[in-house]
């Protein structure tokens, strides 16, 4: 290592063995045998425009004007027509992918779904899909998004100051409104790419009353390993269904059911079993109060669940776990004047098993519940031709429910005094005030400055053993040790484009400051305790940044490039002797390009060029010899940097409508990694024979990979 910039020594990882590489990172970075759109509801744009209709959905993308002239900061509408402006990997369409390519979002690592916003991690995110919550949204360790784009009508990812209906993460929100089928004919789609096929249907449950949509999609992955001498008896597939009924009860009222679920299996000989699932459920009511006001009831429920088992060297090991989520979320949306005013509340019950394993003879488990409430109010306020407001509060009371056993530790994580509360007392409440304040100052109808603050606040924590999520991330409620996270975002910005609004530009920073943020204690890793709050500290967090991004919106080429320069650091009593360091997701710089240009009304071409800046990690800078084995020296905890990554993936669409029978077909073509760079995605550490010498590997995800898919829609 040189300059704390590692220096790798060994060639990427063979080809043929791709998809078994992530498998093995994923099993060995977490076995104990490694460690021992929804819409916003504004001035703008309403929800019930786009949910409560007479005819089918429509979406309006957010265009320049919207950029410029919404009140607020921070918020990306996206634009699902632009899934196609960027090449796909094993030729799916992604609209998680979208969103890593946006200003101040980072991708986790190679090809994973995860994604970081504006220094804080993927599991400080939350992913809404119809109000309910969505966990570890990947499939095959990320290498596939858990949602398919055909069941998506509307996204909007909140970076910033978001409303204050929106609450339960600390870092970013992503909103997802799923599509409803059509209420007038029958249609449909089949799509089979690479290593996965998907295929779709709607039409009306009563013409112009009401209407259904269902969509599935499977892997086949298996059926190709079942095809190979060394993979045969291996299992890898996942699988995903979407549905939505919505009907019209009456003029002023409509009714709404959704329904998503998720699965992945992976099977290794009889070494490895890994399976992890994602459902939620939404049942929601919208009653138009008059012309421009509604109310919306919502009854949903949502399950994340993994379970794991290994048989590696003799020894035996099965870990579960989930996260359970059931409530009632109520808003009402009431446009009153120059005043757009959303106020509502939401009760959630809530059971977190942060572990229960099986290691040879010892059983151990531990899971607790929680109530969590919160009420709101915001209001956006037209002040004057020029100026917007968009101001509210949101207020959560979390309490930590009896039925499991707490506990006190002292300094050193040890357990001094146990308690074991009845299942209806509250051990702990907090009561967490979240204020909400977003800007805009519009002089001309082609330029703006904004700028907001926000308090937002978590209470479901999260612990993993590296910087990309996985099955085996360890999930825990705050309570009578573990405060709830909080953060404090400040940001401002210009936004500005051409009066044809055929280019736009912005520029934004940000700082942001999180309490009670949790790491491992030095030391400690996933399996070192079952009681999870033995095995982290609370400490601080600051990050800030620049994001710019420059979009070009019509003619043939279009695309957009955005650049973002941050830092991200943490401080721990008890950690790295409790000075600052690098997050494990600090990235000094990403930049993303992404252009789409239209050649003939059949073909379009698309291009993606990202570069991201080495990431920090923890390395040891030297061992000693102790009793004849060799024992690694840490020196600081994130201190080193990986090599940069840099990818160019090219790609290109062919689409032919039938006029007669209107139906659509569409071939898509795409190369990821067009110059066949083998950028990092695992570093490990090997000892020479004698172990008194240490090299660095570099272990690489993909090369080249080409793609191809056929789409039939009618």
């Amino acid at each position: 290592m040189r300059n704390n910039r590692l220096q790798t020594t060994a060639p990427s990882l063979p080809r043929s063995r791709i998809l078994m590489s992530l498998l093995l990172t994923v099993m060995t970075s977490a076995s104990p045998m490694a460690v021992a759109a929804r819409q916003q509801a504004d001035a703008d744009t309403t929800r019930i425009a786009s949910e409560q209709r007479l005819g089918e959905v429509v979406v309006s993308a957010q265009g320049p004007t919207q950029r410029v002239g919404s009140v607020q900061i921070g918020a990306e509408q996206l634009q699902l027509k632009e899934l196609k402006s960027a090449p796909s990997l094993f030729g799916e369409q992604d609209i998680i992918r979208q969103v890593q390519l946006l200003p101040g979002v980072k991708q986790e690592s190679e090809a994973s779904s995860g994604f970081q916003v504006r220094g804080g991690t993927s599991v400080q995110n939350q992913i809404l899909y119809d109000d309910a919550s969505v966990y570890n949204a990947g499939h095959v360790g990320g290498l596939f998004s858990a949602f398919n784009a055909e069941a998506i009508a509307a996204a909007t990812l909140y970076k910033g100051a978001a409303p204050a209906q929106f609450g339960g993460a600390s870092s970013a929100v992503l909103d997802m409104t799923a599509r409803t089928g059509s209420r007038q004919r029958l249609r449909g789609m089949a799509s089979i790419g690479l290593l996965s096929a998907k295929g779709a249907i709607e039409g009306p449950i009563r013409k112009d009353k009401g209407g259904f949509l269902l969509c599935a999609r499977r892997s086949y992955m298996d059926v190709f390993l079942r095809q190979t001498k060394d993979f045969r008896d291996n299992t890898m597939y996942f699988y995903d269904i979407n549905a939505k009924a919505d009907y019209q009860l009456s003029p002023r009222d409509q009714l709404l059911l959704s329904f998503f679920t998720g699965t992945d299996h992976i099977v290794m000989d009889d070494m490895v079993d890994m399976r992890w699932t994602n459902l939620t459920a939404s049942l929601r009511w919208i009653h138009q109060l008059s012309a421009t006001a509604h109310s919306q009831t919502t009854l949903l429920h949502s399950t994340y669940k993994t379970d794991n088992g290994f048989d590696l060297l003799g020894m035996n090991f099965a870990y579960t776990g989930h996260i359970r989520q059931t409530g009632l979320h109520q808003n009402f949306h009431l446009p009153i004047g120059r005043h757009t005013i959303d106020a509502g509340l939401q009760s959630m019950l809530m059971s977190v098993k942060s572990g229960e394993w099986q290691q040879m003879n010892l059983h151990e488990r531990e899971q607790r519940r929680a109530w969590d409430a919160n009420v709101w109010v915001n209001d956006i306020i037209r002040l004057s031709p020029q100026w917007q407001l968009s101001a509210g509060v949101r207020m959560n009371i979390f309490s930590a429910l009896g039925g499991s056993p707490y506990y006190e530790l002292d300094e050193q994580g040890e357990i001094i005094s146990l308690m074991k509360p009845e299942s209806s007392e509250m051990v702990k409440t907090y009561v967490t005030p979240e204020p909400r304040l977003s800007l805009t100052y519009q002089p001309t109808p082609t330029l703006s400055v904004k700028a907001g603050y926000s308090r937002s606040s978590q209470n479901i924590h999260a612990l993993r053993n590296q910087s990309t999520s996985t099955p085996f991330d360890r999930y825990t409620l705050s309570s009578n040790i573990t405060r709830p996270e909080t953060a404090h975002q400040l940001s401002a910005g210009v936004f500005a484009m051409t009066p044809t609004g055929s280019y736009d530009l912005s520029l934004e920073g940000y700082y942001r400051r999180v309490s009670d943020v949790l790491d491992y204690r030095d030391g400690k890793g996933f399996s070192s305790e079952i009681e999870i709050e033995r095995l982290v500290l609370g400490g601080k967090g600051r990050s800030y940044g620049l994001e710019l991004c420059l979009r070009k919106n019509s003619g043939r080429l279009t695309g957009w490039l955005a650049y973002t320069l941050s830092w991200s650091e943490t401080k721990i009593d008890g950690v790295n002797q409790g000075r600052w360091y690098w997050a494990s997701n600090d990235r000094r710089h990403d930049l993303d390009l992404v252009v789409a240009y239209k050649l003939s009304n059949r073909w379009v071409l698309n291009a993606t060029w990202i570069y991201y800046s080495g990431q920090a990690f923890t390395a040891p800078s030297g061992k000693y010899l102790l009793e004849n084995d060799w024992v690694y020296y840490y020196s600081e905890r994130n201190g080193y940097r990986t090599p940069s990554t840099h990818r160019l993936d090219v790609g290109a669409i062919r689409t032919t409508r039938t006029p007669k029978t209107g139906t659509v077909r569409e071939w898509a073509f795409g190369i990821y990694n067009l110059y066949n760079r083998y950028n990092p995605f695992l570093i490990s550490f090997e000892d020479s024979e004698d172990g008194a010498r240490t090299k660095a590997k570099k272990y690489s995800l993909f090369g080249i990979v080409p793609s191809v898919s056929y789409t039939v829609k009618f």
